[in-house]
């Protein structure tokens, strides 16, 4: 498991584009029958990427549970939600199976033990992405389909920002401890994400892009808002946002991303805006 640690703002000031890459992207989250796994300590946001080819894939492979969580299981004070953004999967949790098309979602609550992956089609292996924050208590694990999201347009063709907020782990749509989780789709023509910018203050948030086309890219913004930086982000790419950064994005074609929060509240609306003409 690749752990990261906080990162204070005033030393990021002086990262080299290496040490940003280093602490906040995350890269190569798809391996063949492996579970890719990364540890954040901005609010202990786990991140992973799950692509059963051959095999079934267990929730916790190659992860020692005890010495990164101190738990008998990963699921035993943690919920999560897992998109599947490759071919045709399911997901077992105990005993009960789960069918994932393509953007579905499956939210695991707190207590589930044991929680597998695998593939319809090993030629189009499902990719699983999973954002698990600590629970406090169990609701009730559910799938999730694209149809079941709230769907909300917003943007304008002239702001190149048309894009449809599909909120699915959500207070709106069902109830969790903190995480909340959903995937925002770009229209074409539209390439900028969360413009005007803003922090959570009481929040951190992970970003993933993905149907970035091949030989385009994503400059996802980060930082302070008088100390911008940015990573130059590709298809199946994550990037973790503490409290304090920033978080848009400019593509050289139009993409989708998904979000997952956690920290002190669901307020989806809990922003803390920032004027373009101040950003630095």
């Amino acid at each position: 498991m690749d752990i990261r640690y906080s990162a204070n703002p005033n030393d990021v000031k002086r990262y080299t584009t290496e040490e940003l890459r280093r602490e906040f992207l995350i890269t190569d989250l798809y391996q063949p029958d492996t579970v890719q796994a990364t540890y954040s300590h901005v609010d202990r946001m786990v991140v992973m990427g799950i692509m059963p080819v051959h095999e079934t894939v267990p929730v916790d492979k190659g992860i020692d549970v005890w010495a990164n969580f101190g738990t008998g299981f990963f699921f035993e004070r943690r919920e999560a939600g897992v998109f599947n953004l490759g071919g045709k999967g399911a997901i077992q949790v105990d005993g009960e199976r789960y069918a994932l098309g393509y953007e579905d979602c499956l939210y695991i609550t707190r207590g589930a033990k044991d929680v597998t992956f695998s593939s319809d089609d090993p030629s189009e292996p499902a990719r699983f992405y999973l954002a698990s924050t600590p629970a406090h208590t169990s609701y009730r694990t559910t799938l999730l389909t694209y149809e079941k999201a709230n769907h909300k347009p917003c943007g304008e063709d002239e702001n190149a920002n048309k894009r449809i907020i599909n909120q699915f782990i959500h207070p709106d749509v069902l109830p969790t401890c903190q995480l909340s989780m959903g995937l925002t789709q770009l229209a074409p023509g539209s390439v900028w994400n969360t413009m005007p910018s803003h922090t959570h203050e009481r929040r951190m948030e992970v970003y993933t892009y993905f149907e970035i086309p091949q030989d385009h890219v994503v400059m996802h913004f980060m930082g302070q808002p008088q100390q911008t930086r940015h990573l130059v982000m590709r298809n199946f790419d994550a990037v973790i946002s503490p409290s304090w950064s920033i978080h848009s994005g400019c593509g050289t074609s139009n993409y989708t991303f998904i979000w997952a929060m956690g920290g002190e509240n669901q307020a989806f609306d809990d922003m803390d805006g920032i004027n373009s003409a101040d950003l630095r």
